[in-house]
């Protein structure tokens, strides 16, 4: 494979340490297929991708092709809420129950809109068991939302909303707008942008999609199921890299969303220049900027490391190097990212559908991303 290996696409001269980097993980055998896109201003100054579609190497991947992007997702679900905040249609500190009453059950008639957007809500997983399928029936999950209990106490700590997030914020997005979080992102976003990312994939682009290695389990090393990870990580059971039809096209908000690293980055990008992008406006750049205001910082109780929480995305630490204090972030079970910084108007992102688990970043991101900031720091 590796003496066949062409990469296609393009890359400004400025950024060739990125190309050179991104054709070595393919010679490493880190990859199967990829993509790696980013802008500045709007404007693309890399968009390439290679290697194939499937584990078997016999599908190339195309400049169309798209995958799950598991919770890179969340940044499109945290943007459409966004977006409803700055049409003055939901206040983020207003109590969930006022735009969804049924949400009040359990103890929740307090918790505010901002503690589901910056993970502390106390709602990481579901409190009862279910199975895979579940997930594909909104209104059997939303049931299960409303009825059940935080794990601890609301604002005080955040725990990664893994799944959760996604119909915690879509519930609001449906109750608010009266579409569904797929199609509220698709219609205000999605084709304003020309975007190639979908929320429930519809079966026209299923040829297009790249087949996703898999692997045995969901995190490595082992884990307490009665933990609060393993509640959350563990129920409803998936293996990485699942991705049949029923999966894609259902909406689960924060973790099957299709697309590459294209269309990642030209999402980002509208966040990364404010809020307006091409002349078209989307929210006001007052609202990005609540967005990445520090909401919560600790010790996540469900990823075990320490985050930094915006609404919705995660924020520049002073222990990883980032472009600058206004750079906000999220990735993907198994390597996919996206990082957007406010000051340089920049975005990033890296798709891919070899996955590799590991919980602090990963490796080939970590190459292709030092390679990008060092190209913008000499701009």
């Amino acid at each position: 494979m590796a003496g066949h290996l062409e990469i296609h696409g393009y890359c400004d001269s400025r950024f060739r340490e990125v190309e050179s980097r991104f054709e070595k993980n393919f010679k490493l055998g880190l990859e199967v297929g990829a993509s790696f896109a980013a802008t500045i201003d709007g404007e693309y100054v890399i968009d390439l991708w290679g290697g194939y579609a499937n584990e078997a190497g016999t599908a190339p991947w195309e400049k169309d092709t798209i995958t799950n992007v598991y919770s890179t997702t969340k940044v499109m679900t945290a943007l459409s809420v966004l977006i409803l905040v700055d049409r003055g249609l939901l206040d983020l500190d207003a109590p969930v129950a006022r735009y969804w009453p049924e949400f009040s059950q359990g103890g929740k008639g307090n918790i505010p809109v901002r503690w589901i957007l910056s993970h502390s809500s106390g709602l990481s997983g579901f409190g009862e068991p279910l199975p895979l399928e579940a997930l594909y029936d909104w209104e059997r999950i939303v049931t299960v939302l409303e009825r059940q209990k935080p794990w601890w106490e609301p604002g005080t700590r955040s725990g990664y909303h893994a799944v959760t997030f996604g119909y915690l914020l879509g519930e609001l997005v449906r109750r608010i707008s009266g579409k569904t979080l797929g199609a509220f992102f698709r219609d205000e976003v999605a084709v304003a942008l020309g975007a190639d990312f979908h929320i429930g994939l519809p079966v026209e682009h299923e040829w297009r999609v790249a087949e996703m290695t898999r692997l045995s389990r969901m995190l490595p090393g082992e884990i307490d199921p009665e933990s609060i990870a393993g509640k959350t990580f563990l129920n409803p059971p998936l293996t990485p890299g699942h991705s049949d039809r029923a999966w894609r096209s259902a909406e689960i908000p924060a973790s099957n969303g299709q697309g590459n690293a294209r269309s990642v980055a030209r999402v980002g990008s509208l966040l990364a220049c404010g809020g307006s992008l091409d002349g078209r406006f989307f929210l006001s750049k007052q609202t990005v900027l609540r967005a990445i205001e520090e909401q919560i910082n600790n010790q996540d109780l469900v990823l075990g490391i320490p985050i930094r929480w915006g609404l919705g995305f995660g924020l520049a630490t002073e222990k990883v190097p980032f472009l600058s204090q206004r750079s906000f972030y999220w990735a993907g079970l198994g390597g996919s990212w996206v990082e957007m910084d406010l000051d340089t108007r920049s975005c990033f992102s890296y798709v891919m559908n070899k996955l590799l688990l590991n919980i602090a970043g990963d490796p080939r991101m970590f190459s292709l991303r030092d390679a990008f900031l060092t190209g913008m720091k000499r701009l």
